[in-house]
């Protein structure tokens, strides 16, 4: 980080605070007010400005970024209007993931344990065909696995298994995702 108290100033650069104010005026002009539908359009935005986003990806208008360039967003995936994704540091959606309203993705915390507060960030990952509920709140370094469900309003503390179902605050592995139908096994492509 630029500065280790955060008192004093900043914990980023001049230079990381220009290019988010860049963003900021962006998505107020060009993504924020943006129709629906307009899901490329977004995708193009977004990779203006250094994201890496697959195929078929849907990001709503009223998505909140902090700054685009920490995302990767695999093919297929999807995040609600009013999700934020506070992405401080590097966040991964995988391939055909869904990221509910209201749902916070936040990568930033800070160190209670130093007098200054200094800003500590933690990358997130979110695996293939995961789900994350409405309003759930995903803190700094914790990994879903490939296919799991958190249900709505969990807060989600640590990593979380591949294909269980999990819920709660702090959030728990509650039961094994069981499809009551064959799956296709599906490719999976990132596309940079």
């Amino acid at each position: 980080m630029h500065n280790q108290d955060t008192h004093t100033g900043p914990s980023f650069s001049l230079r990381n605070r220009l290019a988010r104010l860049v963003w900021a005026v962006a998505d107020l002009l060009f993504f924020r007010f943006s129709p629906r539908p307009l899901h490329q359009w977004r995708a193009f935005i977004l990779r203006s400005f250094g994201a890496k986003i697959g195929r078929g990806v849907h990001v709503y208008p009223g998505v909140r970024i902090w700054a685009p360039w920490n995302l990767e967003l695999a093919d297929e995936c999807g995040i609600a209007s009013g999700a934020v994704l506070y992405s401080q540091d590097k966040i991964r959606i995988g391939y055909r993931a869904v990221i509910s309203q209201g749902t916070n993705v936040c990568t930033g915390t800070h160190d209670y344990t130093h007098p200054g507060f200094p800003l500590l960030t933690r990358p997130i990952t979110i695996g293939d065909q995961a789900w994350i509920a409405a309003e759930s709140f995903i803190h700094p370094g914790v990994s879903i696995g490939e296919g799991c469900i958190i249900g709505a309003r969990s807060v989600v503390t640590k990593n979380m298994p591949a294909w269980f179902v999990c819920a709660g605050h702090p959030c728990q592995p509650i039961k094994k995702r069981v499809f009551s139908a064959p799956v296709e096994k599906l490719d999976r492509q990132f596309t940079k």
